[in-house]
């Protein structure tokens, strides 16, 4: 892909997207800074760049560390956020400080330092859980926990932004995001991650709820894809897309796919269906395909495949 950018600044870099994101970018020949306080992201995630990049290690809101970085930024991405759906529904005034006001912070930074496009990423979450599938951009937003009306307030500051100001803003809603680097062990990881650890282990994972809950699960690569699209896109004002696959799977057979390409078999343990979690959720990806030119390239099986073949080799 040819990008028409060379300065960019990614938030959140050092963490699972971010660092696929930032060595897409670093192999386009891009000058890139990244800005993580390492609370969920790792250096060792960005080891094949480290020195092909600037980094700040701190605190996005941090307003002096944030001004260093953004400078002479011509792209901004915006992923660093608490995205711990429980940890916002026991925590919603400390998260919004982050996931809210910190969005705001990082708009107006990039606004007063004529940044010439902003990124954020968002969520499916702002749907919530209304009947209609698949879900659609202009849909009327049902937030059903505190991380979802943050990730809205956030587009809706960068349409404001758009509006008043003239800045090009684009929010990706992502859905479940799967791939390496996804950490099990922690509280914010996906459902994937953690049942591919289980898998490995031969253990039984937990399923929250009777497992027929679905979700349409995208593989990081194809969602590196549609932020570099994103970035590359003709001038616009501002835009919110959905990055999914159009595509969904039950979470019991989830577990079921897993573990057949892991050789285990282990059965599911269930348990009570956790607050504020959405049933079922599939994008409708025709805006993102039309605009964008956006296509996943990873069928859920072939995903899995390399997903499970690098937790694998961290084993090892």
């Amino acid at each position: 892909m040819n990008l028409n950018f060379k300065n960019v600044l990614v938030t959140g870099g050092a963490g699972f997207i971010g660092s696929h994101l930032v060595e897409a970018l670093v192999n386009a020949d891009c000058n890139v800074a990244v800005i993580d306080n390492l609370s969920t992201g790792r250096l060792s995630n960005l080891a094949t760049v480290r020195d092909r990049i600037t980094f700040y290690q701190g605190d996005f809101r941090d307003p002096g560390l944030l001004k260093q970085a953004v400078t002479g930024c011509d792209v901004l991405f915006h992923l660093a956020a608490i995205v711990s759906v429980p940890w916002t529904v026991e925590n919603p005034v400390d998260s919004a400080a982050v996931n809210e006001m910190g969005t705001l912070q990082v708009l107006e930074a990039a606004r007063r330092h004529n940044v010439r496009r902003f990124i954020g990423a968002s969520s499916c979450a702002v749907y919530g859980d209304g009947s209609r599938n698949p879900k659609q951009e202009n849909m009327p937003p049902k937030p059903l926990s505190p991380y979802a009306i943050q990730k809205l307030v956030g587009e809706q500051y960068a349409g404001l932004y758009s509006e008043l100001y003239g800045m090009e803003t684009l929010f990706l809603r992502y859905f479940n995001v799967y791939g390496p680097r996804q950490d099990p062990s922690s509280p914010y990881s996906g459902v994937i991650s953690i049942f591919i650890d289980r898998a490995i282990a031969g253990e039984s994972p937990v399923i929250y709820g009777d497992g027929k809950q679905y979700r349409d699960f995208v593989f990081v690569k194809d969602v590196v894809q549609a932020n570099l699209l994103a970035a590359a896109a003709k001038p616009v004002g501002a835009h919110v897309f959905n990055i999914g696959t159009g595509e969904f799977i039950r979470i019991r057979e989830l577990w079921q796919i897993i573990r057949t390409l892991a050789g285990t078999t282990a059965q599911p343990v269930f348990r009570l269906q956790r607050s504020g979690e959405i049933l079922e959720s599939v994008a409708d990806i025709g805006r993102a395909r039309c605009e964008l030119g956006f296509t996943p390239a990873h069928p859920l099986e072939k995903g899995l495949q390399i997903t499970l073949e690098w937790y694998r080799q961290q084993k090892r």
